[in-house]
Parts: structure tokens; C-alpha cells; sequence
């Protein structure tokens, strides 16, 4: 039996902190979610976040009531809070290994008609220049071979008490056909989402500069 396979049976304990998180997350840092509806209430798909901060997928957590399957170093299945990514049906991602595990793992999620979450970049974006790090292809390869539509998502904000300016912004399904070649799928998301990160900052009243150096302060 895959490891695939077991977590996709084990789906309870994520709808079972659901409610706490959700509850938490909205009393401590009043997050504006924008277009949720975005997100297929069934059926496979891919959400694709730019990644900021440790708590990134929290937010695309509290914006659905789907069970989200994120893809997750392996260190992270490792020390205190190894049990919470197991428990939560995280994908075991060794990027020491280039063996397509994980991409095999994450279709046969998909194609269960599960959500699988990624973050395109690969790791945390802790620059100060780029609004984004180059996109890995692992989103859109995984789309084109499930035919699972993408849902672009970006967050901007800080993460700190009572925010006033944390946004996570879902856009229009994005479709990957067999006949489209990857490098083209992949800038088609990197456009897409960067669309939505300067749109989030128009409806925040907040600068490319200051969302920029607000990842000085986010390097937890």
C-alpha cells in the first residue's frame, strides 16, 4: 500500500482541526479572502500559492473546506512536528532525490479527485527584489497529466496580530492540455498570479516596496 493511498483514507484529522484552525487563524490575524468560489467544491484540483511565510499554508487551509494535500519537504516530517504533517496527509517531498515520487504520489491524489497545494517556487521566496522565484514545473506538469485545472492563488500581507492588510486572492481556472508544452503552461501561471499579487496590493493600499521588505521581517 503507498503512502498515497493510506493518507488519502485518513482524511478525518484534517477535517477535525479544520474548525480550530479556521477559528484561530481568523481571530488572530483577520485574513481577507478574495474569490473562493474559484475553488471546485469537488473533483481534482491544483492550487498553486506563491510562498511567503511559514503560515502560507494555513491560509489557503481556512479558505476552503476541502481537505488540501500540500507537498512538504521531508525535513518537515522530521522533530516535534513530524506527526502533524503525517497526520495531515502532507506529500513527502526528498529534494535530494530527483526519482518523481513525489510527482507520482501527488497524481495518484489527483486522480482520486483530491486538492493537492504547491507552491510553485519551491521554498520561501526570502528575497527583497523578486516578486517571485523561478517556477518549478511540478504544478503544471501534475495538471497535464490528471487534466486537473489550477487554481492560481497569491498572498500578500503581513502575518501579525489583527492585520489589516493580509490577502489571499484565488483566480480562474487555468487548464493545461496534453498538446501544451510545459514552459508555456508554467509562464502562463507565473503571469497569472503575478496579476492577482499586484491586484491584492491595489485592494490593500500597499506598495511593491513595502510587500517586498515586509520579507525582512518574515524570516521565520
Amino acid at each position: 500500500m503507498s503512502r498515497a493511498q493510506k493518507q488519502n483514507r485518513n482524511e478525518w484529522p484534517y477535517r477535525l482541526l479544520l474548525p480550530l484552525i479556521d477559528f484561530l487563524f481568523f481571530l488572530l490575524f483577520t485574513p481577507k479572502i478574495i474569490n473562493r468560489e474559484n475553488i471546485p467544491p469537488k473533483g481534482r484540483v491544483v492550487i498553486a500559492a506563491n510562498h511567503k511565510h511559514a503560515f502560507d499554508p494555513i491560509i489557503l487551509m481556512v479558505s476552503t473546506t476541502r481537505p488540501i494535500h500540500f507537498l512538504a519537504k521531508k525535513e518537515h516530517f522530521k522533530g516535534h512536528f513530524g506527526w502533524l504533517f503525517n497526520m495531515m496527509s502532507c506529500i513527502y517531498v526528498d529534494r535530494e532525490k530527483h526519482d518523481g515520487s513525489a510527482l507520482r504520489e501527488s497524481i495518484m491524489f489527483l486522480n482520486d479527485d483530491k486538492v493537492i497545494g504547491i507552491f510553485p517556487e519551491g521554498t520561501r521566496n526570502r528575497t527583497n527584489d523578486l516578486v517571485f522565484q523561478e517556477f518549478k514545473y511540478g504544478a503544471v506538469a501534475m495538471a497535464k497529466h490528471t487534466r486537473a485545472p489550477i487554481i492560481p492563488a497569491t498572498i500578500t500581507g503581513d502575518y501579525k496580530l489583527f492585520s489589516k492588510n493580509l490577502m489571499i486572492t484565488f483566480g480562474e481556472p487555468i487548464a493545461v492540455p496534453e498538446s501544451m508544452p510545459l514552459e508555456e503552461a508554467n509562464t502562463e501561471l507565473q503571469e497569472r498570479m503575478k496579476k492577482l499579487w499586484y491586484s491584492n496590493l491595489d485592494r490593500t493600499g500597499r506598495s511593491e516596496e513595502q510587500e517586498l521588505n515586509s520579507r525582512k521581517t518574515e524570516k521565520q
